[in-house]
Order: structure tokens, then sequence, then C-alpha cells
């Protein structure tokens, strides 16, 4: 089943986030799919403050992977458009991270290949007709 949020401000994008951040489980992988500026990060950073994270939300694209201690659980941003392929992504410390029960926010996740589950999250941004819309779709498969 999927869910469809329409919304046109951070603030917008936040409050999904947090509805989003009660229906997480240590060991989820979610999806963060969509272009450049659609909203990916907006919605890490909504997730990771409705979780109690202390530290500020950044895109990972220099750095690939950014831990965010928080009050229930660890999630791991990732950020995987610099790898080539499942075996990169394992070098980042993929299986450790679940094995430790983080959840794994993933940006390109098309890198990981068999290694994202059957049962992760997908987080699809659309770019809406004004600067400021955002289309999110919320589906696990």
């Amino acid at each position: 089943m999927e869910e469809r949020y329409d919304v046109s401000s951070v603030e917008g994008t936040w409050e999904v986030a947090r509805k989003f951040a009660e229906e997480l489980k240590p060991g989820d992988v979610v999806c963060l799919e969509g272009d450049l500026g659609a909203g990916k990060t907006t919605f890490t950073q909504g997730l990771a403050a409705a979780l109690g994270a202390k530290r500020a939300v950044t895109s990972p694209t220099f750095c690939i992977v950014v831990e965010h201690p928080t009050e229930r659980m660890l999630l791991v941003h990732m950020d995987l458009y610099r790898l080539h392929d499942a075996d990169d992504v394992l070098t980042i410390g993929w299986e450790d991270y679940l094995a430790r029960g983080a959840v794994l926010l993933v940006e390109w996740p098309d890198r990981a290949g068999d290694l994202i589950p059957p049962n992760a999250w997908h987080v699809k941004f659309t770019l809406g007709e004004t600067e400021d819309a955002r289309v999110i779709s919320l589906a696990r498969r």
C-alpha cells in the first residue's frame, strides 16, 4: 500500500517525516528516491528531529555515510551516488550497521542492488508544480 502526501513547505515535509518516524523499527532500510533537490535530506532532517537526534543533518554526498544517534535508534544516512555496486556498499559497513539494528536511510539505493531487502521502505520525492511543492510517496514493498 502506498501513501501519498502533497506538501508545499519544509514544515510539511517534516510533518510527513514525523509521522513516518512512528513506523520505523530497528533494522529497517529506507530507500530515499528522487531528483537532486527533491527533498531527501530535508525529509531526513525531519525524521532525525522527530526521533530526538542532537546533531544537525546535512547531505552525506561527500562523506558517503553519516551516523545520527537518536533516543530510539541509530539512523545511518547513506549517499551511495559515488559507489558503483553492492560490493562497494558492503565496504562502508552495510551489514555491520544492520547487525547493530540501525535504520539505514539510503540515497541512490539502486547502487546497493540485491542488498536492499524486499521489505524495505521506499520514499519517493517528486517535484511539484511550484518551487516549494513536492509529492512524497511512502510504500513498503
